[in-house]
């Protein structure tokens, strides 16, 4: 899978990062709203983590974007605040991880996108 990370928290990005390479997955990191969309204007993604709070654009702002695409990623929330909390994205996201990030789920999340992507194909 070619997963884009977006999250000013550099440190959990790259993390993440290395974590997913070593799980044979292509990650790329971003480190903010503006620097993704700009990536993704070049690059095709499956899968896009995406930290809703972010310094220049909220991280929904970059999901709204990335949805309007021919062929968007699977959009996942990464965020500090509870579901409930983040439940103000409605449709948005195809799913939601809350910090610290549960890697079951995650890797539960990355064998349902692969399927999808093998049936599309």
């Amino acid at each position: 899978m070619n997963v884009l990370i977006v999250d000013d928290n550099e440190a959990a990005a790259d993390l993440l990062q290395e974590l997913l390479s070593l799980q044979d997955h292509s990650a790329r990191c971003t480190y903010s709203a503006r620097e993704a969309l700009a990536v993704c204007a070049n690059e095709s993604f499956d899968v896009a983590l995406i930290d809703i709070t972010l310094p220049d654009l909220p991280g929904t702002e970059v999901a709204r974007q990335l949805r309007d695409r021919t062929h968007p990623p699977l959009l996942v929330a990464v965020t500090g605040l509870s579901s409930r909390e983040a439940s103000g994205t409605p449709g948005l996201f195809d799913h939601h991880l809350q910090k610290p990030i549960d890697f079951d789920a995650l890797d539960r999340i990355l064998e349902m996108a692969r399927g999808a992507s093998a049936s599309s194909s």
